[in-house]
């Protein structure tokens, strides 16, 4: 019967395993279980926290975009209104210039007109002064001597040769 007892149960050596199970259980419990689940949650909180930061700083950057997009969309906006307002006053200053320009034409054109009046006139003038000259001095070439009808032939041809020759020094 000896090989009973190798098979044997040895309750008493059960029960002091199970009570050093039990202890030990309760010590991990104790020392190591509740600490090492303590610094998982800090842990996790910490992480929590990480992704909530960077959720929040996600959505900021993504309202910060929405915000510069709106702002260029606004200066783009106010470029095209300066650029549309330069090109109105420039096509208004370029239609005064033109319209200025067409005045000081007509003015000129008015001024050469009266100019030439004028220069006519004083042509006119200084013609009608050599006639009268030319007639005095053939009233004082007639005058002076007694005309027969030969010597008023050439007097005449001698006043015209003279008034041709007047008018092409002029």
């Amino acid at each position: 019967m000896q090989s009973l007892k190798v098979i044997s149960v040895n309750i008493w050596a059960i029960i002091a395993s199970l009570c050093n199970l039990l202890i030990l259980t309760w010590i991990v419990k104790k020392f190591l279980y509740k600490p090492v689940k303590k610094i998982l949650a800090t842990r996790r909180a910490a992480i929590d926290a990480d992704y909530e930061q960077a959720a929040s700083a996600r959505a900021e950057a993504e309202e910060d975009r929405r915000n510069y997009e709106a702002a260029l969309a606004a200066a783009s906006q106010t470029a095209d209104q300066i650029i549309a307002d330069a090109t109105r006053t420039a096509e208004n200053r370029s239609s005064e210039i033109v319209a200025d320009a067409r005045e000081k034409a007509t003015a000129l054109r008015r001024q050469a007109e009266a100019d030439a009046v004028l220069e006519k006139k004083k042509a006119e003038d200084d013609m009608k002064r050599e006639i009268a000259d030319v007639s005095t001095q053939l009233t004082g070439k007639l005058l002076q001597r007694e005309i027969n009808e030969e010597d008023h032939r050439a007097l005449i041809d001698s006043f015209l040769q003279e008034i041709g020759t007047d008018d092409d020094n002029k």
